[in-house]
């Protein structure tokens, strides 16, 4: 995956610091009150909605189960279309591919869809290394490079904006970026939006390259699927002369008919809609110099830790997320503390799931990951394809105490002793041994019961950090047993 969050600071400190910012907080609680509210009811709306879950669930499992089998289908189809595939085994291969695409068609600038596999390899900054200027073309996508920011949400980038904040980029940077804003730009979302047309259109107008993702691409045909809101992605797709499209192992899907459920599924749980305003479906080049699509189209797939992610019978689930960001919105993690603090382009609850299985969990933000959620549960009740994202995040724990994949080296895992957690694991093991031994497991409690006056409010060592805002629960002052046995031995001997 990106360098870009490489060194940031384990979840708990990032989050420390973000959940003192209040207006970063007004904005996120405000815009994902909205969006789940939107969604319960868009969703409320289908009587079979547990049946599509389910149907999304078993097609993402068959496809994972035969991911080898459809992906070969798919390069047969793309080729037999007139396009070229082209095969990545990690950012750095995706990225060399891109650039020398791109090189060779001359141009020195690109327009590009918004894709979270291209902000996942760090596109854009090996297109700046290369001398290639890449330009964003979704909105929010555009707010947050001409803010010189990160991406904070899956669906809406820019979700720890307000509108005052925007309008501040866009009348600093537009200039330094294309066409300037108009002067006396107010707040107001249609000033804002027209702002962002005219300075996009120009770009449009010239490009001779687009970029872009995809949400599906089917394999029995080659076609490759974007959805979306704006139309912005659109123009890049029919747009442009050459287009280049980056895109996950995992998510082809096996035919036409699979693709009908997430046609209903994901615009629902995303954006509340009951369908996409814009769903574009390319297959191939384009015949002639009139027709819209690109003469040149090139697909590059890449893995970057998603076979890794497969081989784990447990964490392969992850790849079945159709980014929704739905888990995001319910998230009581993610409210307080935005996406910036998980240090990865996928944030919230799916982030801290995929995110140590693609790139292991050799860093502090990667190992702190499995531990930034409170298992309450909501994520895997709105996730439309069943993710159980809180077993998941379990399983990830027990890989970071126990020790395990950390991080990739090509296509080889390599492995490495646990390390912290040593406490952890000792009161484990002293817990498993007295809940096998009834005595000293009453002793104890006993012990615990009678001393419990002297007992500490907060833990000392590793786990203050855990009772730093919580005090720890107080000891009865009678052990259950032994209560029992006062209030209820004597009758039952009497029997």
């Amino acid at each position: 995956m990106s360098g870009t969050f490489v060194g940031m600071p384990a979840f708990p400190v990032a989050a420390h610091e973000a959940v003192g910012n209040t207006t970063l907080r007004a904005n996120l609680r405000h815009a994902t009150h909205t969006i789940r509210d939107k969604r319960a009811k868009a969703v409320a709306e289908l009587d079979d909605w547990a049946l599509l879950r389910e149907a999304g669930k078993q097609i993402k499992d068959h496809t994972l189960r035969h991911l080898d089998t459809y992906l070969v289908q798919l390069e047969e189809a793309v080729t037999a279309a007139g396009g070229v595939v082209h095969w990545a085994t990690d950012a750095d291969e995706a990225n060399q591919i891109v650039t020398r695409l791109v090189k060779e068609t001359g141009e020195s600038e690109v327009v590009k869809v918004k894709s979270m596999a291209t902000q996942e390899i760090g596109l854009n900054e090996a297109l700046e290394a290369a001398g290639i200027a890449a330009y964003e073309t979704d909105l929010a996508e555009l707010i947050v490079q001409l803010g010189h920011d990160r991406p904070s949400h899956i669906l809406v980038p820019a979700i720890h904006r307000n509108r005052g904040e925007i309008r501040d980029i866009f009348a600093k940077e537009m200039g330094e970026w294309g066409r300037p804003a108009p002067e006396g730009l107010t707040d107001t979302p249609a000033e804002l939006a027209e702002a962002a047309r005219l300075h996009l259109r120009e770009k449009f107008l010239r490009a001779k390259v687009g970029i872009s993702g995809a949400n599906f691409m089917v394999a029995e045909t080659g076609t490759l699927v974007v959805v979306e809101s704006e139309g912005n992605g659109r123009m890049c797709l029919t747009l442009p002369e050459t287009l280049i499209s980056v895109v996950g192992i995992e998510k082809i899907v096996p035919t036409w008919r699979d693709l009908e459920v997430f046609l209903q599924t994901l615009p629902r749980s995303s954006t509340a809609e009951r369908m996409n305003p814009y769903t574009s479906m390319w297959t191939g080049t384009s015949d002639t110099e009139t027709a819209d699509g690109p003469r040149v189209f090139h697909l590059v797939l890449i893995d970057n830790g998603r076979t890794d992610t497969l081989a784990d019978e447990v964490g392969r689930q992850a790849l079945r997320c159709i980014r929704c960001s739905a888990c995001l919105n319910v998230c009581p993690v993610y409210e307080r503390a935005g996406g910036h603090a998980y240090g990865s382009v996928y944030p919230g609850p799916i982030g801290a799931i995929l995110s140590p299985q693609l790139r292991g969990t050799a860093s502090e933000i990667d190992a702190s990951l499995p531990y930034a959620s409170s298992l309450c549960g909501a994520c895997y009740e709105v996730c439309p394809v069943a993710i159980d994202i809180p077993e998941v995040l379990v399983h990830l724990r027990e890989r970071v105490v126990q020790g395990g994949p950390t991080t990739r080296q090509g296509n080889r895992v390599v492995l490495k002793p646990a390390k912290g957690h040593a406490a952890e694991r000792a009161a484990m093991r002293a817990a498993g041994w007295a809940f096998v031994r009834p005595g000293a497991l009453r002793a104890g409690q006993r012990v615990a019961s009678r001393t419990r006056r002297f007992h500490p409010r907060t833990l000392p060592g590793p786990g203050r950090a855990w009772s730093a805002t919580r005090d720890l629960p107080q000891v009865p002052a009678e052990p259950f047993r032994d209560w029992w046995q006062r209030t209820h031995g004597k009758k039952e001997s009497g029997k």
